[in-house]
C-alpha cells in the first residue's frame, strides 16, 4: 500500500518569452544531444561484461534515468506554460516581469525581477511570482513600503526603482 499525499500548490504557469524558449532548447538539447551520448555511452560500458560492478554502467544508468525525468518533466510542463508577451497597462507597478530594487530598513538595497516558478535564479535575483516577496510587491510603485513575513520575522522594504527594461 502506497502513502497518499495531498498535491502540492500549483505553481504559476506564466513565463517569459526567453525563459519559455530555454526550456524548450533544453528539451531539444536533451533529446538530441544528451541522451544519445549517454545511451552510446552505457552501450559501451555494458559492452565489458560483469555489469553488477561495472561503475560507469551503474552512473550511465543513473543518469539516464535523470535525463529521461526531465525530459518526462519538461515534456508535460512547457505545454501548459503561458508565455506573458505583452507589458502591463501601468508600467510604473511592478507586475510580471518587472525588474524593481528595494531597500530595507537597515538601508541594504537589493534588486528583483517577478518571473515564472521556472526560470527561478537567486544569483541573478529572479523571484517566481509564486513567492511571498513577489507576491506582496505586485501592484505597488516607487515610493510604496511593503512587508513581508518569513520565518525569521517580518521585513519591510521601501521600492526604488521600477522597470520592465532590464538596463533601465
Amino acid at each position: 500500500m502506497s502513502r497518499w499525499r495531498a498535491p502540492g500548490e500549483a505553481s504559476s504557469t506564466l513565463i517569459t518569452a526567453a525563459g519559455l524558449a530555454r526550456l524548450q532548447g533544453e528539451l531539444d538539447e536533451l533529446w538530441r544531444v544528451r541522451r544519445p551520448e549517454v545511451v552510446a555511452a552505457l552501450s559501451a560500458a555494458a559492452a565489458e561484461g560483469d555489469r553488477s560492478e561495472n561503475a560507469e554502467y551503474i552512473y550511465r544508468k543513473k543518469q539516464l534515468g535523470e535525463i529521461d525525468r526531465r525530459i518526462r518533466y519538461l515534456g508535460k510542463r512547457i505545454p501548459s506554460l503561458r508565455a506573458a508577451t505583452e507589458l502591463p497597462r501601468d508600467r510604473q507597478a511592478i507586475f510580471f516581469g518587472a525588474w524593481f530594487s528595494v531597500e530595507s530598513l537597515d538601508g541594504s538595497v537589493h534588486d528583483y525581477r517577478v518571473v515564472g516558478a521556472d526560470e527561478l535564479d537567486t544569483e541573478r535575483g529572479w523571484i517566481s511570482i509564486d513567492a511571498p516577496m513577489a507576491r506582496a510587491a505586485l501592484r505597488k510603485k516607487v515610493g510604496d513600503e511593503f512587508e513581508v513575513s518569513t520565518p525569521g520575522g517580518v521585513h519591510i522594504f521601501l521600492i526604488t526603482r521600477v522597470s520592465y527594461e532590464e538596463n533601465e
